[in-house]
Order: structure tokens, then C-alpha cells, then sequence
């Protein structure tokens, strides 16, 4: 997965407040300051622009259909929208069919030079994390994050139990979870 800071990290309680209350200019703000992380992992785990803006547009949909959704108790706004992208990202490679060639891809050349400076210090900062676990544990993630594998298939893939994936994937996330906090 991609980790992409956001600028200026709103108050989001309050954002989210306003978007319960139907504030349409809520949802602006929480586009630009979020899009650039929804979009990123969308299109880590896609690899197709045209599908990751399209994952894009759903997420913030149900955000906007479904406030109460987030809860603010279980994390912050920036980690959940990333889980949900991923989520329905994974519900879209399972529906579509088999690309054709690799040369039909779209390939993003739209660069945010707003952003570029703070997403390299989160993907500096993450790969650095993530040079620190055990090659089996980052192993985990990447299939995971990277190459959107649910914990079923990454156990049947590997050989080892359930149990052992998710301990392993959760127990990695936290410290992750802990290099940003």
C-alpha cells in the first residue's frame, strides 16, 4: 500500500461533524485533503488509473451517503479511508475480468506537486518501518497491502495457518500504527 501523508492535517472530528450535517463544502475539504491517499492505494492495489479513480469516487460516496460510518473512537480518518479503499479496491479485482495487455493501461502522468513533498517523507518513513520487520512479516504485508490478497489466500498461498497470517499482518500494522503516532 502506498501511505500518502495529507497536508495540514484537519480537525477531522469537526469535518466529519459538518459532513453529518450536510455541509457539501465539508465534503470539498475532505476531498482535497484526503483524495491523494484514497487515490494512492486504489491505484497500488489496481494498477489501472481508470479504476482507481473510479474506487476513488465510490469511497467518498458512501463517506458522503454514510457519515456515521467513521467512527473517530477506532482511529483516525486517514487509516480508515485507506482500509476502505483497499476493501473495495479487492471487491473490484474480483469482479472485473483479466486485463487484456499491459499496454492498454492507462499510466497516471498527473503529479501534485502540493503533496509530493510530504507523501515521499510517509513512503520514506514507512519503508523504513517496514525494513525493520522480519522478511516473513513484511512478506505478509506486501501481499496484503500490495498485492490486495485477503488473509485466506496469503495462507493458502504460504502454507502457514490463518491464525498465524492475521496475527502476524495485525501484529505489523501496529507497528506501523506506532511509527506514525
Amino acid at each position: 500500500m502506498r501511505v500518502t501523508a495529507a497536508p495540514k492535517n484537519p480537525d477531522e472530528s469537526a469535518l466529519i461533524a459538518r459532513i453529518r450535517a450536510g455541509d457539501e463544502s465539508a465534503m470539498a475539504d475532505l476531498y482535497d485533503h484526503y483524495s491523494g491517499i484514497v487515490y494512492g492505494v486504489a491505484l497500488r492495489v489496481l494498477g489501472n488509473t481508470t479504476a482507481a479513480e473510479d474506487v476513488l469516487q465510490e469511497v467518498f460516496l458512501q463517506l458522503w451517503r454514510n457519515p456515521q460510518a467513521f467512527d473517530a473512537e477506532r482511529g483516525r480518518l486517514p487509516a480508515w479511508l485507506a482500509v476502505i479503499t483497499r476493501n473495495r479496491a479487492i471487491d473490484y479485482l474480483r469482479k472485473r475480468p483479466p486485463e487484456d495487455d499491459i499496454e492498454d493501461l492507462a499510466i497516471s502522468t498527473g503529479v501534485n506537486l502540493e503533496n509530493a513533498a510530504a507523501q515521499k517523507l510517509a513512503v520514506d518513513k514507512v519503508r523504513g518501518v517496514l525494513a525493520q520487520l522480519p522478511a516473513g512479516q513484511r512478506r505478509l504485508l506486501e501481499l496484503a497491502f500490495f498485492e490486495g490478497m485477503t488473509h485466506s489466500e496469503i495462507a493458502e498461498k504460504t502454507g502457514a495457518p490463518l491464525g498465524t497470517i492475521k496475527t502476524r499482518i495485525r501484529s505489523g500494522l501496529l507497528v506501523l500504527r506506532k511509527a506514525f503516532a
